[in-house]
């Protein structure tokens, strides 16, 4: 039978269709494996904000300023608790203590002017490759302009023929400090690390009245006068008396080392129209450069070729040893070449892991969420279990409690909630007992997470763990069941009337008890409805006052709330940096600055002990003065304590050296794919059905062939009629 050319081509789609279907999944969204690149393919929800290591603070941005930039120090990457090491120091930096007179003093000085801290680099580590360090014969900088004209035709940083790296410095750390220093750069913790760093703030000021808008300013022209280079290694920095917790900062992206002819180079005339600035291009010595920078699409970082020899960590526990995170021992990373990041919403996210074609399930904090948490897991007697699929494709579970807390929080200057009378205690340790914040864990969080008893978290130095850490304020100790149990409403409604409120009223005017919550969200919202039935079981109503979240920020930090919800993530591993925040010169109105008491908690007696929690090393002194700060804490009951989060984090089988690590983000190198397994996966779990496809080919072949019986015996028909 003749066909015409419009079905002879419909059958060479559709028999294309059949062929493609043999050699690979339709609906890769990643395209085919690069046999030459190893490849560890990602999802992220939210788009980085910040890429300059001055500024990005947040999680989503750590996910990649930290595989770019290495400050001195980093955590041991299987070691728990968290343990320091150094990253491109050749040794943990030495502390020495100082006088007023700069002179050194013993170990065992007990109240010291200052604390030098020195820090010794590795000899030979290279910068990526970049435009900013390309010369000419001369030594010259290859791409600096005068002028935007000059400089229009490069958009990209792929757009630079040329790219050159040199040997990280000393001076590399120290520039990076003084860009601290300028206000221009926006540094998140000028005000803490100013108090600390000597000259910073003066420095600030120095900076700030040289600047010429629109100009590059050399920093290197500046001194940091705690701050100095001793040789092309050695760096030290001189902070106000003891603080043994600010070597945890010299593991933080804050820290890394910019050197200054990046700077330079971005401040290149028409450089900021293009969005060619450091803030989205970053420079580093790690282990990974970014390639693209699409944000709203994908971000790509490739191995640095410049990466120093660095090895896969030898030590671990037994645990690690029985999950294979030591299978690696003593080998070179990084493990993968690339690293691509798509951005997806949750719903995909979900469906492209499961097909198998991201690694993780999500590179968030925890990248199982409510979202997805039913097709995650089951809850069993003993908790949670994963659900049959993933079972069947033998997916990894890893879990970690991170180190923070989410808390309710009383604002101790209210004339109602606040103060540290008798009355006012037992007040609130009565709304402590009755909001139930397991059972909002339960309900809320899927369970992910653990009823806290105090401001420091499990995992760090201080915190205990049953009948000596329980908050005897709140529960009792079962001894039959070996578990802290929730005091009995009875005794919270009996806590109350000793307050003052007797069945939720005034035990003099009669007036109901109305508290006023402050919150971004809802106020007919589930979670809503879950905190007014908590304060119900007291009798004392409940009310939201909604705001958006500027105005929320603008009431806390003048004191204009009664209570509301908030929580903090630790910035390093260690209770000081939980402590804190119920230090009262950190109270936003004390100190009339953005600090980090947002209640304004007021004991003269508490910040004693946090002053000797803070210079002190650990040992008996320090933990009994952390026990001390606890115990005070709990019977003033400033936060309902909340709870503490626990992740857990899905990897796919070919994935190795998943553990995830509470602290830091520098991680990717240790992680290991194999891409054979990854493909032999997609191609079982992505098969097509074609039978409906061969179904309608079929039909669509019986439709035609009557259809072109008709259409030739016409134009036949059509031809005699013409003769």
């Amino acid at each position: 039978m003749n066909v015409s050319y419009p079905f002879r081509k419909g059958l060479l789609g559709f028999s294309l269709i059949f062929l493609t279907a043999c050699s690979g999944p339709w609906n890769n969204p990643n395209g085919p494996e690069q046999q030459d690149k190893i490849t560890y393919n990602a999802s992220y929800v939210s788009q980085p904000k910040h890429l300059d290591p001055v500024r990005a603070y947040s999680s989503d941005e750590g996910m990649f300023t930290d595989q770019i930039y290495e400050p001195p120090l980093q955590y041991h990457y299987l070691k728990r608790p968290y343990e320091l090491e150094p990253m491109t120091a050749s040794a943990m930096p030495s502390v020495t203590y100082l006088d007023e007179q700069l002179q050194p003093l013993e170990e065992d000085a007990k109240d010291p002017a200052f604390s030098l801290i020195t820090i010794k680099l590795k000899r030979d580590i290279l910068f990526q490759p970049h435009p900013a360090f390309a010369r000419n014969d001369q030594g010259k900088s290859l791409y600096l302009f005068d002028t935007a004209e000059q400089s229009k035709d490069y958009l990209l940083l792929s757009d630079f023929p040329e790219t050159d790296a040199r040997q990280l410095v000393s001076d590399d750390y120290i520039y990076q400090m003084k860009r601290m220093a300028d206000s221009a750069n926006k540094f998140p913790l000028f005000g803490l690390m100013s108090d600390y760093i000597v000259g910073m703030s003066e420095l600030s000021d120095e900076i700030k009245a040289a600047k010429v808008k629109g100009e590059w300013l050399d920093l290197r022209q500046f001194n940091l006068e705690g701050v100095e280079r001793i040789d092309e290694l050695t760096y030290t920095i001189r902070i106000k008396g003891i603080y043994p917790q600010f070597v945890y900062w010299l593991a933080m992206r804050f820290f890394a080392p910019i050197p200054w002819e990046a700077d330079r180079f971005y401040h290149n005339p028409g450089f900021i129209d293009k969005n060619l600035v450091l803030d989205w291009n970053p420079v580093g010595t790690g282990p990974f450069m970014m390639v693209s920078n699409q944000p709203k699409r994908e971000i790509i970082l490739e191995r640095n070729p410049n990466y120093r020899e660095d090895y896969y960590p030898s030590e671990g526990s037994e645990d690690d040893r029985a999950r294979g995170f030591l299978k690696d021992a003593g080998k070179r990373m990084p493990f993968i070449d690339r690293a691509v990041y798509r951005m997806d919403s949750a719903t995909p996210q979900w469906a492209k892991f499961m097909q198998g074609y991201y690694d993780r399930s999500g590179e968030d904090s925890s990248n199982v969420n409510s979202a997805t948490f039913d097709q995650a897991f089951t809850v069993g007697p003993d908790g949670l279990d994963l659900t049959p699929e993933l079972i069947a494709n033998n997916i990894q579970v890893d879990e970690e409690i991170r180190p923070s807390i989410n808390y309710t929080a009383f604002n101790m200057r209210d004339p109602v909630v606040g103060g540290y009378t008798e009355d006012r205690q037992k007040l609130r340790q009565a709304i402590s007992i009755a909001w139930d914040d397991q059972e909002y864990v339960d309900i809320f969080e899927n369970g992910l997470g653990k009823a806290a008893h105090g401001p420091v978290p499990p995992g760090l130095y201080g915190y205990r763990e049953g009948q000596a850490g329980m908050n005897p304020y709140v529960y009792d100790w079962n001894e039959t069941t070996g578990r802290a149990e929730r005091k009995s409403l009875d005794y919270a409604r009996r806590l109350l009337s000793e307050a003052g409120y007797p069945n939720g009223r005034h035990k003099e005017t009669g007036e109901p008890l109305i508290l006023y919550l402050d919150t971004t969200s809802r106020d007919n919202s589930p979670s809503s409805d879950w905190m007014r039935r908590q304060l119900q079981k007291l009798g004392i109503q409940l009310e939201f006052r909604v705001t958006d979240f500027s105005r929320f920020k603008e009431k806390i930090r003048q004191g204009n709330t009664q209570i509301f919800k908030w929580g903090w993530l630790a910035d390093y591993p260690d209770p000081e940096n939980f402590l804190f925040l119920l230090d009262s010169r950190q109270g936003s109105l004390k100190c009339q600055c953005d600090g980090s008491n947002y209640i304004n908690y007021d004991r003269a007696d508490y910040d004693a002990l946090y002053d000797k929690v803070k210079t002190l090393t650990n040992g008996p002194e320090r933990l009994a003065a952390i026990h001390d700060m606890v115990a005070m804490v709990q019977k003033d009951a400033p936060w309902i304590w909340g709870y503490n989060v626990k992740d857990y984090f899905l990897a796919n089988q070919w994935l190795s050296n998943t553990k995830r690590h509470g602290i830091s983000y520098s991680t990717l190198k240790y992680v290991r794919v194999d891409p054979a397994m990854r493909s032999q996966y997609q191609q079982a779990w992505n098969q097509p059905n074609l039978v409906p496809l061969a179904g309608t080919l079929l039909a669509l072949i019986g439709l035609m062939i009557p259809v072109m019986g008709a259409f030739r015996r016409r134009q036949k028909l059509t031809i005699e009629t013409d003769d």
